[in-house]
């Protein structure tokens, strides 16, 4: 980044892979609490963050689309993605999935009314 408007890149800007770079870069600072809450280490490994992301969703095209594809290659990216993440903060976060109590006694009369 030069002064923290522009990112300091070369060639094509405006191609797919560019956009998508820029879009996850956005969305990973923002997942970090935005652009202005992170310090510059922070920022670097987001960027890093979103280049790998980049790479892998590259990959991923390709695969699905019946091309060559390094399975090797892609697992090493995702582990390094994972790492990074985890550098930068990244955790799990659980999910609350019991059921409330109306859902789960409607469950239990539909199995009580399935029971022969």
């Amino acid at each position: 980044m030069t002064n923290g408007k522009q990112l300091f890149l070369d060639g094509e800007v405006r191609s797919r892979a560019s956009r998508r770079f820029r879009d996850l870069l956005a969305g990973i600072a923002s997942d970090l609490g935005g652009v202005n809450e992170l310090s510059v280490g922070q920022m670097q490994l987001a960027r890093r963050c979103a280049l790998l992301s980049v790479q892998c969703e590259i990959m991923e095209a390709a695969a699905v689309d019946g091309k060559d594809f390094d399975l090797d290659q892609y697992g090493q990216l995702t582990d390094r993605l994972g790492r990074a993440f985890q550098r930068l903060g990244l955790r799990r976060q659980p999910r609350d999935i019991t059921p409330t109590l109306e859902t789960y006694l409607s469950r239990q009369d539909l199995v009580l009314a399935e029971e022969p």
